[in-house]
């Protein structure tokens, strides 16, 4: 699932309010015995024949999580993107420890401090080792063309050993970014009417400065958009793939409800950006500029107007309802094996549906159960993730008490103010959603994480 990424600088500040937040929510603290034991002992399973194709990857530097790589070459007017998914299915066995584990957690659930993740931490190497750069017996990798106004099924690969990945930094030039740049822009365009996934949402960085908390947002490098749209455009050609083989499970989001939508208006009214009656929520969200701070504020309020996303598996015909808002088309999570369960069950059809082959009974016996794990998962990291929200907002007005803030009145007794970007409840009365107000700040409890004003006298 898509996260909120939230940098707290010094991390170690806020370390107790995360640790509480992942207890309520019910967050594993670490991998049972019997899990340790299969991972430390589980070996890649399968072969395959070596083909040498140059992937890289893109991320920051140190990471170890290489869920994908990718290799671009010009086709004519077009591009060829080869996407090289980690092959976790290649080391964990269906119904044993890990594999239960993995289905218990879902996914990886991000805080500032550290990372819970779906699957063992100490197994890196297996991990890596079925990371697409790192030589997998079975990795997988999609092939797709893309050019403007098309996109193909993919076609699976199964490279036994490609060029280690490059991990640049930020900084860095790279020989990937220029093709990277030209697929991206054409994935980009292809899917134009696309809103809230168009841009990487910035990260937010908290940073104490003397006694007081302050915020600021690093903007996505083009690089990271690019490659950004590459995984959707990957999402989604795998959604088409598994729709055309009548077995899969798909990411799909019904149209917000109209109180959610405006009280996103009001919020960008609060925030200074412009959303015009006329003005369509994809068009919106791709006009927010992310270097500026209102607007990054707003780009990450714009994604949680689709809480409503879910998980939709379908095992003989295609479902009824095969659309993602957000993303104005058929959709699938498939990039990201180590981060997400339900991606392993998205690898097993696609690379059976190229194939020709059966897909695994155990695909077929777990995709009927598959959606309640997954929204079980997304609601524990959901959790987490708000109350990482709500304790950073309280620690960036603590000590602030008495102070009145301009805001506007967003939802029923919840204010939106605009410097610093917080919501929090009004206490007593409050005007009508819409309405401007002026609030004094009440409380910044960063023990209980809220934040409450009331109506300034006029």
């Amino acid at each position: 699932m898509a996260y909120r990424p939230i940098r707290v600088v010094p991390a170690a500040a806020l370390q107790e309010g995360f640790e509480t937040i992942r207890r309520e929510a019910g967050v594993p603290a670490a991998f049972p015995a019997e899990v340790e034991a299969e991972a430390r002992s589980n070996g890649a399973r399968g072969t395959a024949e070596r083909v040498d194709i140059p992937f890289v990857t893109i991320d920051p530097p140190g990471s170890r999580d290489l869920d994908q790589a990718v290799h671009i070459e010009r086709r004519g007017d077009g591009h060829r993107v080869r996407y090289a998914i980690a092959d976790v299915g290649a080391f964990v066995i269906p119904g044993r420890a890990l594999d239960a584990e993995s289905h218990a957690r879902g996914v990886t659930v991000y805080a500032p401090d550290v990372k819970t993740r779906c699957t063992r931490s100490r197994c890196r190497r297996a991990w890596r080792a079925c990371s697409p750069g790192s030589g997998p017996p079975r990795s997988c990798g999609r092939s797709t063309s893309t050019a403007p106004g098309t996109s193909s099924a993919p076609t699976w690969l199964a490279p036994r050993s490609a060029a280690s990945p490059s991990t640049p930094t930020p900084t860095s030039p790279h020989r990937s970014a220029s093709c990277s740049r030209r697929s991206g822009s054409a994935a980009s365009r292809w899917r134009s009417r696309a809103a809230a996934c168009s841009s990487r949402s910035p990260e937010q960085e908290v940073v104490r400065e003397g006694g007081s908390w302050t915020v600021r947002y690093r903007v996505p490098l083009a690089t990271e958009d690019h490659n950004a749209q590459i995984s959707l455009l990957t999402g989604m050609a795998a959604a088409q793939l598994m729709l055309a083989s009548g077995t899969g499970i798909l990411r799909t989001q019904p149209r917000p409800d109209e109180r959610s939508l405006e009280r996103l208006r009001h919020q960008a009214r609060a925030l200074g950006a412009a959303w015009p009656r006329s003005m369509s929520y994809p068009d919106f969200v791709r006009s927010l500029d992310p270097a500026r701070p209102a607007h990054a504020a707003l780009m990450h309020e714009a994604a949680g107007v689709g809480r409503g996303a879910g998980y939709t598996a379908f095992d003989g015909e295609p479902p009824e309802e095969t659309e993602h808002f957000a993303i104005a088309g058929t959709y699938a999570h498939a990039t990201a094996p180590l981060r997400r369960l339900q991606d392993r069950y998205v690898s097993e059809c696609c690379l059976a549906a190229s194939a020709g082959t059966p897909i695994p009974d155990w695909v077929h016996a777990g995709l009927a159960a598959l959606p309640d794990a997954m929204t079980a998962a997304g609601r524990r990291a959901g959790t987490v993730e708000r109350g990482v929200v709500d304790l950073v907002e309280a620690a960036l007005l603590s000590g602030r008490e008495g102070e009145v803030f301009p805001g506007v009145v967003v939802d029923e007794k919840l204010v939106q103010l605009a410097e610093p970007a917080v919501r929090g409840k009004l206490v007593g009365h409050a005007p009508e959603p819409g309405n401007d107000v002026e609030v004094r700040l009440t409380s910044a409890d960063m023990t209980t994480r809220r934040v409450t004003f009331e109506a300034a006298a006029s």
